[in-house]
């Protein structure tokens, strides 16, 4: 699920990490799928110290909240950026173009428009309107003119009330939104242009009149950015799923239904934040040792605990980690900010797992559906046993029984007539072996083999 990559070139002589110019198309509607992707592709390019990225443009425009997430993940990389409009940026589209350093538009092309509307493309009530066109033209004005824009042009593409004058001369009359044609755009004024840097009939014309040199590499959208759009915002349910599947295998002996549908709910979560540009891989590969140092902790060495709470939090690091909008070269510990979302999603999940795990562990045993998942050939054979009770009385070390389950390690044994919940001490045992306390800690009966 790697971004697919079209490269144009070879690497020549010299030519290494950093040589590299980054384009990545923005074509269509501007949306939160595009905006994982342009994420994605922002830290490859990072991380690759490629010496410029260059949006490819043509939209109308999109979602305003996508835009705004684009213009942050723009603001957030060292790289040189550009944007070659060819041939629209249309209301959302200018308002990510004036996010970049420097701005090419082909011969025949336009930019602005930008008057915030309804998804339908109606216009928004009065108040709201004046709100919004109010908020968004002081926002990107301030976005323009840090990217070296003149900050008029954004107000302009805004807030049709809004003029524009250049050296004592009116650019555009208040009345409509700005919309400007590529000669427009490029007209000098007082010997700087209007907006654009240039005019390019295309990416080798625009590399050539930008001076850039390099390989250049197209970077494509692998089509499952909308899977992870809906994986990201679905995180706390496929926690949850991930959650109650391991709890259950580890519950219902000779069963691997619910660790298989575990495995595809954590599968599905790390690889839904890895295409939507937040997580690599090092998170499920923390996730997958943490993992096995619990498993450690639970069949081959009990009762040791360090290496299950090393593991544990190995497990909820990784899931943390994954969800962190983190770019190349920023601090290796995130801020508060940015570990606040992942934190909430996390602990919600923990909480809906924690009440689940107490509504199965109490009605479970007696639901007939359990009786279903469990495997008939794993029960003993005889009459059916009957569960476990809260209230039996305290085993002692050294106490009689039989396994009337397979231990893997857990599972239930006989005592006095009575079963309970045991584990041994990594050893996999039959039904019907004696087996004997060797220790009790608290709820926790650790047996080992019957004299």
């Amino acid at each position: 699920m790697m971004v697919g990559l079209l490269i144009f070139g070879s690497f020549g002589p010299g030519e290494a990490r950093g040589s590299e110019l980054i384009v990545i198309p923005l074509k269509g509607q501007v949306s939160q799928a595009q905006f994982f992707f342009l994420r994605r592709a922002l830290k490859e390019a990072e991380r690759e110290q490629a010496k410029a990225v260059i949006l490819d443009m043509d939209t109308y425009g999109g979602e305003l909240d996508a835009c705004v997430q684009m213009q942050k993940a723009l603001a957030r990389v060292k790289t040189r950026t550009l944007t070659y409009i060819n041939p629209n940026a249309g209301s959302a589209g200018a308002l990510i173009a004036l996010s970049t350093k420097e701005i090419y538009m082909a011969p025949i092309s336009a930019i602005g428009a930008a008057a915030p509307v309804m998804a339908g493309g109606e216009d928004l009530a009065q108040t709201l309107k004046d709100k919004q066109v109010s908020f968004l033209s002081s926002y990107f004005a301030s976005v323009a003119q840090e990217n070296g824009h003149d900050p008029q042009i954004a107000e302009a593409f805004i807030n049709k009330e809004k003029p524009v004058v250049l050296g004592g001369k009116t650019i555009h009359e208040k009345g409509s939104v700005l919309t400007l044609s590529a000669q427009e755009a490029t007209k000098l004024i007082d010997g700087k242009p209007l907006l654009a840097a240039g005019i390019a009939t295309s990416m080798d014309d625009l590399i050539k009149k930008a001076k850039l040199e390099g390989l250049v590499r197209e970077v494509h959208a692998t089509g499952f950015e909308v899977l992870a759009f809906w994986v990201t915002r679905l995180a706390p349910l496929f926690l949850l799923g991930g959650i109650l599947g391991a709890y259950l295998e580890m519950k219902i002996p000779g069963f691997g239904v619910a660790g298989i549908l575990s495995a595809i709910c954590f599968g599905i979560f790390f690889t839904g934040h890895y295409v939507a540009g937040l997580a690599g891989w090092e998170a499920p590969v923390l996730f997958m040792i943490g993992l096995a140092l619990v498993l450690s902790e639970l069949f081959i060495h009990p009762g040791t605990i360090l290496p299950g709470l090393i593991g544990a939090l190995l497990v909820a690091g990784s899931i943390v980690w994954a969800m962190v909008d983190r770019y190349p070269g920023t601090p290796l510990i995130p801020d508060s900010e940015l570990l606040l979302v992942p934190l909430l999603k996390l602990a919600s999940a923990g909480f809906l797992a924690a009440v689940a795990i107490y509504f199965l562990a109490r009605h479970l045993p007696r639901n007939s559906f359990f009786h279903a998942l469990v495997l008939s050939s794993r029960n003993p054979a005889g009459a059916a046993l009957s569960p476990t009770k809260s209230e039996y009385t305290r085993l002692s070390v050294g106490a009689q029984g039989v396994a009337r389950s397979i231990l893997r390690p857990s599972g239930k044994a006989e005592f006095g007539g009575e079963l309970y919940d045991v584990i041994t001490e990594g050893q996999f045992v039959d039904p019907g072996t004696p087996v004997r306390v060797v220790a009790v800690e608290g709820a926790r009966i650790v047996v080992g083999p019957g004299g």
